[in-house]
């Protein structure tokens, strides 16, 4: 039992930050309807940020401090994803509006090239370390409950607080705030927004920096764990198949479909990886996304389409 719950909590806190990228994508199709191929290159954008304004900093400014490094680096990465989202919307997205789905889709891949050309140009193409400080160490927890207790990382646990810390702010900032309120009206009829007077130009904005926050604390977080290198992109775009499960157009949906991917890698490469082979951590997350496709194609929440003719 002790075995099976120190999975299930390692499941758990790896969804969590699963959600957080998936909350990116969620943002930008419910505002826009722009499925954003480019999350995954901004989280890696944002990282290479993060890790080289927290190296040049001490040698601009002088200070030492690792916690001022960090600040600092942190502010400065967000003004330059804040800038970054608004040149994407005002240079690329705001002339394809209500043009195919497919002229969208090769627009966010040419997005998603260009960050990483643009990271490379930048920041370098080296492997860059964040260290914001989080403790590796493992910790028990319930050892009076369970002989030996339950192994819990530290960074695991360090990481999902500052995700769900995260995705609770966004949560009541959507529910409680007079923008959060505009951009679900936007979300729910662009026409009907318009007509009582939300510029929808600016919702666009707003949602994109928003997209660029998260995927900043997503590639500090991921940095953190895994080291800053270009394999950050592809473990952005694990998050896929948690928007198709919890649906495109639902934040509930994004929070509760990373929890369930997360916790269903780690007990199927536990309990099912000796009988079917190594890797199923892997690809275990996709084929669910495929059986979602095949029987609920709207995911766990999303919005059922249906069409009159």
């Amino acid at each position: 039992m002790a075995f099976f719950l120190e999975t299930l909590f390692g499941g758990l806190m790896v969804g969590m930050l699963y959600s957080l990228v998936a909350l990116g994508f969620v943002l930008i199709f419910k505002a826009s309807g722009v499925f954003n191929f480019a999350q995954g290159a901004m989280v890696l954008f944002a990282a290479l940020a993060m890790a080289r304004f927290a190296e040049w900093i001490p040698m601009w400014t002088g200070i030492e401090s690792r916690w001022f490094a960090n600040v600092a680096a942190f502010a400065v990465a967000g003004l330059v994803m804040f800038a970054v989202a608004w040149l994407i919307e005002r240079l690329v997205l705001r002339h394809l509006v209500n043009q195919e789905g497919a002229t969208l889709l090769m627009a966010t891949l040419g997005i998603a090239y260009f960050l990483d050309g643009a990271g490379q140009t930048l920041f370098g193409s080296s492997i860059y370390k964040i260290d914001i400080g989080m403790p590796k160490d493992p910790i028990f927890l319930l050892d009076k409950v369970f002989e030996g207790g339950i192994l819990i990382n530290k960074e695991d646990l360090y990481a999902a607080a500052i995700a769900a810390a995260l995705v609770a702010l966004l949560s009541l900032f959507f529910q409680k705030t007079g923008t959060g309120r505009a951009l679900r009206a936007v979300a729910d009829d662009h026409q009907a927004a318009q007509s009582i007077g939300i510029p929808l130009t600016r919702i666009w904005v707003i949602v994109w920096c928003v997209a660029g926050v998260v995927a900043l604390v997503a590639g500090m977080i991921w940095g953190s764990k895994l080291g800053v290198q270009f394999s950050l992109t592809t473990v952005a775009l694990r998050a896929l198949p948690v928007v198709i499960l919890g649906g495109l157009t639902s934040v509930p949906g994004a929070i509760i479909g990373g929890l369930i991917i997360g916790v269903g890698e780690k007990l199927s490469e536990v309990y099912l990886g000796p009988y079917v082979g190594g890797g199923i951590e892997i690809w275990f997350a996709y084929v669910l996304a495929l059986v979602f496709l095949l029987f609920r194609p709207q995911g766990l929440f999303g919005e059922k389409i249906i069409d009159r003719v």
